[in-house]
Formats: C-alpha cells, structure tokens, sequence
C-alpha cells in the first residue's frame, strides 16, 4: 500500500524549483533514500546509482551489467513527473506498478538508434503489444532536461503519457498483465543490461513527483 514520505516540495540544489501542483516528491535530491535495488531483474545487479547535482544517475557499472532501481512505496491508480536528460546510446525505462523483479508496464526511455521515448511496453508481462509514442522527436530538447508524465489508472490499465507538454501516448490494455493481476507496484527506474548501453552513458532523473489518483480526485488537467 502507498505510505507517502514527506519530502519539502522545493527540492534542494535546484534554485528553488518546484514539482507541479498537487504532486508529492518521491527523490529528495541529495540521497537514496525511500530506493531500493532490485537483486532478482534480468537487466543485472549494477552499483551505479548515486546522487550528483540534486539529480539520480545510473549507469551500468562494467559492460553489460544494468539494473533497477524501485520506490519503497507502491502506488495504484497515480500520475507521475519527473525530469530526464540520458546520454545519447542509452536504453532504459520507467515502470509503473513494478514488482521486485521488475514485472511492470513500462515507459519507454530508449534514447539510442530507433528508439523511442514515451512508447508503452510490457516488461516481464506477456501478449503485450508495445505501443510506440508518436511526435516524441518533435517534442524532445536534445541538450536540456526534458519533463515527463506518465497516467496509469484502471483494474485494466490506461495509460498516458506527455513529454514536454505534449501527450505522445494514450494506450489502453485489454486485460491487466501484471502477475496475479496486481493492482499496485513500485514506481522502477531501469538501465537496461546487455548492449544497449555501456558503462560511462548516464541514464539522469530529477524531481520525480507523484499525484495519487485512487481518491477519486480528478485528473483531467
């Protein structure tokens, strides 16, 4: 079940800068805390998570080696914000309602070669077909922080997806893939092992905020 930690909503280090209206820090910005590392993915077991500028980074830390990392907390119907400036060649995810292992519906954050930021994926879930983001290159600052938020609501999921303001993804499931049918999960950062990324590309995350929207508060805006 969610259990908020409190967090200051003006973040430390980033000169006062806020998270939108109505959401709840879930990354303090100076350490790990309130995050856990996945020892049971496929993608590996990667130490490199660390704090640097108010900002969480992770790399694979020797070739091929990834990893997730996941929210103590675990969240059910929710929106969530955060900021994301990867290396070009880096693959990874955002997963919402992750187990331990990793079993999620993820947000693509595939900045490499034919890539795509935004799309929905099944991570671990079969029969899902993913669903590639339309206009995310239009959208996207190839030399800044760009902002993300990704929708999940419903028994069988919904979910959207906006970057930089512009909503990219609307994908609804026809069943709900999680094991068991799960209803809630870790909010999950993922490096993705293998090759497609390498030690020294920086996967980059700040001001990662959630709304919870299980109280039936409107979320249309």
């Amino acid at each position: 079940m969610r259990t908020w930690r409190v967090f200051l909503a003006v973040l430390p280090g980033l000169a006062g800068a806020q998270v939108p209206d109505g959401f709840e820090p879930i990354f303090n910005g100076r350490n790990l805390a309130g995050w856990y590392m996945s020892l049971t993915n496929h993608h590996g077991d990667t130490n490199e998570w660390r704090v640097f500028g108010s900002a969480l980074v992770g790399q694979q830390d020797r070739p091929g080696n990834g990893g997730i990392l996941l929210t103590d907390e675990t969240f059910s119907d929710f929106e969530i914000y955060l900021e994301i400036k990867p290396d070009f060649g880096c693959d990874g995810g955002l997963f919402l309602r992750s187990n331990s292992s990793g079993q999620a519906y993820q947000v693509m954050l595939d900045y490499l070669p034919g890539g795509n930021v935004g799309g929905v994926y099944g991570e671990g879930l079969k029969g899902l077909q993913a669903k590639r983001s339309e206009g995310w290159e239009e959208a996207w600052k190839k030399d800044g922080w760009n902002a993300l938020r990704a929708r999940v609501r419903g028994e069988v999921p919904r979910i959207e997806v906006w970057l930089n303001g512009k909503r990219i993804v609307d994908f609804q499931d026809s069943e709900n893939r999680l094991p068991a049918g799960a209803r809630e999960g870790s909010v999950a950062l993922q490096v993705h092992g293998g090759d497609r990324c390498k030690p020294g590309l920086e996967h980059r995350f700040r001001r990662l905020a959630v709304r919870d929207l299980s109280t039936g508060e409107s979320a249309d805006r």
